[in-house]
């Protein structure tokens, strides 16, 4: 008996209603029960690839999440992008060396139950790849061709997320199976570089097998050729980089060389495929972030989500932005240390040489700013009220019974935050139902690519190319093309390199890809007994030693009185509207900029924005991360099973021994 399911298996493939059989359920349940009629038909190898599809992307429900199969915001929450409580890796106060605290996404060991972890997948991959041209002997070329194009890049998007989590780890291209005496499966860890080799080689596959687009409305938003070869220009950029190269100061070096070819390549093909950069104004910029299940030029790799209510991948993200006055989740504080980060409408730094005034920090800013972040009197609408404006100041008064201060939120706004994170927010969210939302998520934007290239030609030396394409990202979103769109005049590779890095703090804000920037040039810290002196060569100021900022605004006058008060702004403030849409937007940002002044004080939070527990007591903390945990070891229980496995260098292995894998070579 057939029974209907519904999965809107979206990471990357077309949303769609897909009838899957209880039968082939169970056949793919356990590891020794492939069906051998499985590729006989193009319904059931459907079903199967469609099951690769959500094995992988399922968790994919908020731009802020990331790792194929896991997808937490772990690691965003280690970056200077959200505050809050201190993670493990980034705890002042912990030491993780041993192999019971490395990431435990690599899996324990093949077992003969189901189970949705790297090596299944892979081996889910594997099976197609080897079983489906002899199986599926009589389906037709272009199917099977596709069929495993996909599967591919499903299989080289897997080894990447495990080189760049663990550095080398064991190819496998065949179906495993568990077994105590087959020595056959014992597989060692490979070098990182002869895994990129695999998956460049997958990529290349992926790119020959794979059409330049799908049919919109039923298969938009699987993989195409563009996809895979602008995936290539991701995997040598970060092979480049200096955590695996060691050699990446040399501006002759191969590697930089490989991956500019590799992402000027992408370029082309995707342009010629149709693909580009959406729009020519910060508003079209925004406009693109908040599109439902809409075929988007700017697209490479987008997870499309479903507002249904049930079986479904929903967007998270909305709910989770969304402010308590408008019925979400409370919104996403903006640390202090983001909300100064944006450049200036003209496109050079906030600094106070440069007229920025913290306090007032949403004068004159970049036009990206009031797309990315909301604040007091910001028009941020949904559904039911598209003029909503939100606030999220508070007051103070004295209780004249309890001699007490007392605090209130008048809107029950309490971010730590003067600003909060809208971007990637549509203005036809249903308050009713944020968690529910349909907009889809991009995981590769062209833009992202263009910032590649322009990475590898900082690296090259090549500085003029490399503003070229900056000036590319900024022109899309309205900067003035003064003085090279305010990037202005950089000394040399090292200055370009630091711009690069810059403007995708910018551009890719909160879009899950910040951890993996920081990761890959190393910048939490300098080590050089380790070979790590990349802030001080970028004159980066390390992560190390920061905290992510929050702060309150609260109302200057203080009353008395038995019983709570009017809020004392509520008349003062509906005269206050900002909207980057309005024609008059200056002159709103001004009457703001007096309100401020006249009305509003910024104070501490009692609970910092980055905290620890300690003891029974909450207090602040800095980030600390260690050397080490730039790549993770493996676990104790992946060591044990599998004994002729290394432990990565840095790490202690199951005995205490510190490990010798070379994650570098």
């Amino acid at each position: 008996m057939n029974k209907n399911i519904l999965l809107y298996l979206i990471a990357f493939i077309a949303l769609s209603v897909t009838s899957c059989s209880d039968q082939f359920l169970k056949d793919t349940e356990n590891y020794g029960s492939y069906s051998t009629d499985l590729f006989t038909n193009q319904t059931e190898t459907g079903w199967f690839i469609d099951k690769m599809y959500y094995n992988y992307f399922g968790g994919y429900n908020s731009p802020i999440k990331d790792v194929s199969g896991l997808y937490t915001s772990d690691h965003t929450s280690m970056t200077e992008e959200m505050g809050g409580t201190i993670n493990n890796l980034i705890n002042p106060t912990m030491t993780l060396i041993n192999a019971a605290d490395c990431s435990s996404y690599y899996g324990t060991s093949l077992t003969s139950s189901a189970t949705n972890n790297p090596y299944s997948r892979i081996r889910d991959c594997n099976y197609l790849l080897l079983e489906i041209d002899a199986l599926g002997k009589d389906l037709p070329q272009t199917f099977r061709n596709t069929s495993k194009g996909q599967t591919y890049f499903l299989r080289a998007l897997q080894y990447y997320d495990l080189i760049r989590t663990y550095g080398g780890v064991p190819i496998v291209t065949t179906v495993q199976t568990a077994s105590a005496t087959d020595t056959s499966i014992k597989t060692p860890r490979s070098t990182t570089s002869e895994c990129v080799t695999r998956i460049l080689a997958d990529l290349d596959s992926a790119a020959i097998l794979l059409p330049t687009s799908w049919t919109a409305g039923t298969d938009y938003g699987r993989f195409t050729k563009g996809a895979a070869l602008a995936e290539k220009s991701r995997v040598l950029l970060t092979y480049a980089s200096p955590l695996f190269n060691t050699d990446w100061d040399n501006s002759s070096n191969q590697r930089w060389k490989d991956a500019l070819a590799a992402g000027l390549a992408a370029e082309t093909e995707l342009t010629a495929d149709g693909y580009g950069l959406y729009g020519s104004s910060a508003k079209d910029w925004a406009t693109m972030f908040s599109q439902s299940n809409t075929v988007n030029k700017e697209a490479i790799m987008i997870q499309l989500c479903s507002s249904a209510l049930t079986n479904a991948i929903n967007n998270g993200w909305e709910s989770s932005i969304r402010l308590s006055s408008q019925k979400g989740s409370g919104g996403v504080s903006a640390p202090k240390e983001m909300i100064d980060l944006f450049p200036m409408a003209n496109g050079s730094r906030p600094t106070v040489a440069n007229s920025y005034v913290d306090s007032l920090f949403f004068l004159n800013r970049d036009p990206r700013f009031y797309r990315t972040f909301a604040f007091n009197g910001c028009v941020w609408g949904h559904k039911a009220r598209s003029s909503a404006t939100v606030w999220s100041y508070r007051f103070q008064y004295i209780n004249s019974t309890t001699n007490k201060a007392v605090i209130v939120y008048p809107d029950n706004n309490q971010l730590k935050s003067p600003a909060f994170v809208r971007k990637m927010s549509s203005a036809a969210a249903d308050s009713s139902a944020f968690a529910y939302s349909a907009t889809q998520i991009y995981e590769y934007r062209y833009a992202e690519l263009l910032l590649n290239i322009a990475e590898c030609y900082a690296a090259t030396g090549d500085v003029a190319n490399c503003i070229a394409y900056l000036s590319k990202i900024r022109a899309r979103v309205g900067i003035p093309a003064a003085n090279n769109y305010g990037i202005g005049t950089l000394a040399d590779k090292y200055a370009a390199i630091e711009a690069c890095l810059y403007e995708r703090r910018v551009e890719l804000a909160y879009e899950g890809k910040r951890f993996w920037d920081i990761q890959r040039w190393m910048l939490y810290n300098d080590d050089s007994s380790n070979g790590n002196t990349t802030c001080a060569k970028l004159g980066i100021s390390p992560i190390n030693g920061t905290a992510r900022t929050g702060n309150y605004w609260q109302e200057k006058k203080i009353s008395t009185s038995a019983k709570q008060p009017t809020d004392p702004l509520l008349s003062t403030r509906s005269a206050i509207s900002i909207d980057p849409d309005a024609s008059n937007f200056s002159t709103q940002l001004t009457a703001l900029a007096n309100f401020y002044k006249t009305y509003l004080v910024r104070v501490p939070c009692e609970v910092p924005l980055d905290n620890i527990t300690s003891g029974s007591t909450v207090v602040a903390s800095t980030i600390l991360w260690r050397q080490n945990y730039y790549i993770q070891g493996l676990t104790g229980t992946v060591l044990i099973n599998n004994p002729w496995l290394t432990q990565t260098k840095l790490w202690n292995d199951a005995y205490g021994t510190l490990g010798t894998f070379d994650y570098q070579q």
